[in-house]
C-alpha cells in the first residue's frame, strides 16, 4: 500500500508536459516541381485579388484558345461575377453583365470529353471499377482504363475533367455547342456537371479569391452590385515583370503520392480525387501587379 502510495504521488506530483506535434515533412526538393507554361496561366485580376488559372489545351484545346484570344484583346477587363452561388461557383465573361451576352466569335463546339493517349501525361491516383482517376497538369480527370487504347482506331481512350473545387468550366445554354465566352470556376465540388460543360482548366492560386467573390441570396445567383475582374492576360502576353511564376507538385513524384497516401488515408471509404489539394508556389511578379485595387475603364 506504501509503495503504491508512493507511486501515485510521484505521479501526481510529476508535471505533465504537453506532447510536441510532429514536425512538418521537408519541403519537395526542386526536382519535384513542374512549372507552369506562361502561355498556359490566365493571370485574373479581380476586386477581390488574384486568382490564377492553369489553363489545359490538351484537353480543351478550342475553349482555351477563345480564353487566350479574349484575354487578349481585354474582352474581360471589367465584366462582372454576374453570377454567384455560394457552395457552387462563380460565372463571369458576360459584357451585359444579365448572363445573356457573349463575344462577337461564333459559338465552340463542345468539349466535354477528350482523347488520351499513351503520350499524354497521366498518373492515376485511384481505379473504381472500369476508369482511371488521376491529373491531366493540375486539372482532375477521369479516363477509361489504358487496356483499352489497343482496341481503339487511335489507340486513345475517353477522358474528361471532374468538377472538384476551383475546376474551371465554359458556360453555355441549352445545347450542348453554344458555349462563347462566360466562364465559371467551381466554389466546391460538383460531380453532376461532368461530361456536361467543358473543363478548361484549373485555379492553382486565388480559389480563397473565387470563395470570398460576392454571392446572391436568390435562387437564380444573379448579384446585385457584383464584383469584377479588373484585367484579364495570360501570362505569356504581360511584360516580364509583372509576370508571376508558378510551380505545382509533379504528380509523377514521391512527394505527390505521398500526399495521395495521406488523403486516402483520411477519408477511408470516402476519398476522392477531390480530396487532394496539389502544393503550389507561386512568385510574385517583381513590380506590382496592375491594377491592384478599384474599377478600370473599358
Amino acid at each position: 500500500m506504501k509503495l503504491r502510495a508512493a507511486l501515485l504521488a510521484a505521479a501526481i506530483a510529476t508535471p505533465v508536459t504537453a506532447q510536441e506535434p510532429p514536425a512538418p515533412p521537408p519541403p519537395p526538393p526542386p526536382a519535384e516541381w513542374r512549372v507552369v507554361a506562361p502561355q498556359n496561366l490566365l493571370v485574373i485580376d479581380t476586386s477581390q485579388g488574384r486568382i490564377l488559372v492553369e489553363m489545359a489545351p490538351e484537353i480543351a484545346p478550342a475553349h482555351v484558345e477563345r480564353i487566350r484570344l479574349l484575354a487578349s484583346r481585354g474582352f474581360y477587363d471589367n465584366l462582372a461575377w454576374h453570377r454567384v452561388i455560394d457552395w457552387f461557383m462563380a460565372q463571369t465573361g458576360d459584357p451585359l453583365g444579365t448572363g445573356e451576352g457573349q463575344s462577337w466569335h461564333p459559338d465552340l463546339k463542345a468539349e466535354f470529353t477528350f482523347r488520351r493517349g499513351p503520350e499524354m501525361t497521366f498518373n492515376p491516383v485511384a481505379a473504381p471499377a472500369g476508369s482511371l482517376l488521376g491529373f491531366v497538369g493540375s486539372v482532375p480527370v477521369e479516363t477509361q482504363p489504358d487496356a483499352l487504347m489497343a482496341g481503339t482506331p487511335d489507340r486513345k481512350v475517353h477522358g474528361w475533367g471532374v468538377y472538384c473545387p476551383g475546376v474551371a468550366g465554359m458556360a453555355r445554354d441549352v445545347a450542348e455547342d453554344t458555349a462563347n465566352s462566360q466562364f465559371f470556376l467551381m466554389r466546391q465540388a460538383y460531380p453532376s456537371l461532368d461530361k456536361r460543360y467543358t473543363v478548361w482548366g484549373r485555379v492553382v492560386s486565388g480559389l480563397d479569391v473565387v470563395r470570398a467573390l460576392k454571392a446572391s441570396p436568390n435562387p437564380d445567383g444573379l448579384v446585385q452590385d457584383p464584383d469584377r475582374m479588373l484585367r484579364v492576360r495570360v501570362a505569356s502576353d504581360l511584360p516580364e515583370a509583372e509576370r508571376p511564376s508558378v510551380a505545382v507538385i509533379n504528380t509523377a513524384s514521391p512527394t505527390f503520392q505521398t500526399l495521395v497516401e495521406r488523403a486516402r488515408q483520411a477519408r477511408g471509404a470516402d476519398f476522392s480525387i477531390c480530396d487532394i489539394d496539389l502544393p503550389v508556389q507561386v512568385t510574385p511578379a517583381s513590380t506590382a501587379p496592375w491594377p491592384s485595387t478599384g474599377p478600370t475603364a473599358r
